[in-house]
């Protein structure tokens, strides 16, 4: 009996060490970013906080919307609730355009059955539930989800939803379908960026990305890609952290240092 109390006694240290090497791990990779700020408003966007992830209500016009994801929340009571002040329904979202395919940001889809789901191509099997990625796999199995992603979309493509022009930029790495929009001086990056407390942009957050050199990558890329339309931006939005309100000088800043 003393040896198995003594088994017992080191499985349940190893137990702890573990568990504190994971807590200090997520509070690093957690620690330094912008808080989100609930109800934030740009120019006919909206920053909606659903916990710890970000969707974001944008204008088509008074009365339609499109979101930028869908949040945690199963029901999206945050979403609906923000929809609520301002007297709109689930019906007047028009759209959903998801920046990648990961369950923060796709559950509360299914609470908007009369939008267009729109996502990059790559990561529709992961927003349906039909994939898995990174260490998820060890903890599941992959299973329809009810969500169906109506419109595939693609690198450089460009569309308006009523009056609104949606700009798309793939940015694989976070994922291998991460997608980046630009909608009313706005440039959404989802995960694959994250805006810093000292207001700079930084890669996104390596524990969860896939490929964190391909993110870097897709960053600089992008970067490039927005230069001439620079002028247009006047924000930049992430998931996981608060909006940067510099145009497009983080993100050119982050490409020019970024080596």
């Amino acid at each position: 009996m003393r040896l198995v109390f003594r088994i017992l006694k080191i499985v349940g240290l190893l137990i702890g060490v573990l568990v504190l090497a994971l807590a200090a791990l997520l509070f690093v990779t957690f620690s330094g970013g912008a808080p989100i700020r609930d109800g934030q408003r740009v120019d006919g966007v909206e920053v909606v906080k659903d916990g710890f992830v970000s969707a974001f209500i944008v204008d088509i016009d008074d009365h339609d919307v499109a979101l930028v994801d869908a949040g945690n929340d199963g029901q999206a009571k945050p979403i609906l609730s923000a929809l609520a002040r301002r007297g709109l329904g689930p019906d007047a979202v028009k759209a959903i355009l998801l920046t990648h395919g990961d369950r923060d940001h796709t559950t509360g889809v299914l609470a908007f059955p009369q939008a267009i789901v729109m996502g990059l191509e790559a990561d529709i099997p992961l927003a349906e539930g039909r994939e898995l990625r990174g260490f998820f796999k060890f903890f599941g199995s992959a299973h329809p989800n009810g969500i169906k992603v109506a419109r595939p979309l693609h690198d450089g493509e460009s569309f308006t939803l009523g009056n609104l022009v949606v700009r798309v930029f793939a940015v694989p790495g976070h994922t291998k379908g991460s997608g980046a929009f630009l909608m009313r001086g706005v440039l959404f990056l989802g995960d694959s960026a994250d805006a810093t407390k000292d207001g700079k942009l930084a890669a996104g957050r390596w524990l969860f990305t896939e490929n964190p050199a391909q993110n870097r990558a897709s960053l600089r890329q992008l970067a490039q890609q927005i230069e001439p339309r620079g002028g247009e931006v006047k924000a930049i939005a992430c998931a996981h952290s608060g909006m940067l309100t510099g145009g497009l000088g983080p993100l050119s800043e982050f490409a020019a240092h970024d080596r």
